[in-house]
């Protein structure tokens, strides 16, 4: 009964997170052909007409939908017993398009973030971080520390998972207390990822104890 209720679960957890990496996909689908005057870039309007801005939007937007689904193979234990090529495959992609693409224009667009310098502050040690926790995961695996190696990829997935939380967090906030919007952001940019870290050490602590 434990076993059922345990596959129930875990089976609940992965219908939820395809559920928010779809409406992730309907978010980045408003920018495509590539617009300047739609959704979020409404409010940008002050820094749109920078190049780099838009570059690291554009690369941002996209990158971060590339290594969302890696939730579904890298975590699955049946994966990386039965399919390791896939699990393999499908970390490299992970770890190099965050590396390389994700967490650079992340870090760029934190500098023109909502909310001042708080915001800023906080959505540039996001990006500092997830670079981090992810450069770390792949010189593990690397030196065959396949515990460590597991340990910085659940940090570096819970940094990637801000993209839902953030905007969980705040639906959530808006729905409750209707704050100002400038508010709001200075909030999320924090909820958005620290609770995630927060969370993942909890994660690591256990499993370490097993």
């Amino acid at each position: 009964m434990q076993i059922l209720i345990k596959t129930i679960g875990i089976g609940l957890l992965y219908l939820l997170y395809a559920y928010f990496c779809w409406l992730l996909v309907q978010i980045a689908w408003q920018y495509v052909p590539f617009q300047t005057n739609v959704a979020f870039l409404q409010i940008k309007q002050d820094v749109v007409p920078l190049w780099h801005y838009r570059m690291a939007f554009v690369v941002h937007v996209y990158a971060t939908l590339l290594v969302l689904p890696a939730g579904f193979v890298q975590f699955n234990g049946y994966v990386r017993k039965n399919f390791t090529q896939i699990h393999r495959y499908v970390g490299w992609v992970y770890i190099l398009v965050i590396l390389g693409f994700a967490s650079p224009s992340g870090f760029w667009m934190g500098i023109y973030a909502n909310g001042g310098l708080s915001s800023q502050i906080a959505f540039c040690i996001l990006a500092l971080l997830w670079f981090y926790t992810t450069l770390q995961a792949l010189l593990k695996i690397k030196n065959n520390d396949f515990s460590s190696h597991r340990n910085f990829m659940i940090r570096s997935f819970a940094l990637t998972l801000s993209a839902i939380t953030l905007r969980l967090w705040k639906t959530i906030f808006v729905y409750l207390f209707h704050p100002h919007p400038m508010d709001v952001y200075r909030l999320v940019a924090w909820l958005g990822w620290v609770l995630n870290i927060v969370l993942a050490e909890i994660i690591i602590f256990k499993l370490t104890k097993k």
